[in-house]
């Protein structure tokens, strides 16, 4: 995946503003379609966001650290660990992307 962060896009605002407000970020699932539209998101940014569609996100310009953030605020960030909801719809983004580090 090639990501060329766009820092005007829409999503990084939305996403840079959200998580520092608590009370949006806690609510953020409930208040998504709202705040979508708040943030002048366009067609498709919302249609990733309703599929949470890391990979789209990120082709479209979304910055590299917020794609995980994305999970945790459709998700929630509660349990923060690699199996945490947040952590699997991450990896599903990603399918076979994704390679598992395992103990040695």
């Amino acid at each position: 995946m090639a990501n060329e962060f766009d820092p005007d896009l829409p999503s990084n605002h939305l996403i840079f503003e959200v998580r520092r407000d608590s009370k949006q970020f806690t609510g953020f699932a409930d208040q998504m379609e709202d705040l979508m539209e708040r943030y002048g998101l366009s067609e498709e940014e919302r249609a990733a966001w309703r599929e949470v569609d890391v990979v789209t996100l990120g082709e479209m310009g979304v910055h590299p650290y917020f794609l995980p953030q994305v999970t945790r605020l459709v998700h929630g960030s509660a349990g923060n660990n690699s199996k945490s909801n947040a952590a699997q719809a991450y990896k599903k983004s990603f399918g076979d992307q994704i390679v598992e580090h395992k103990k040695i």
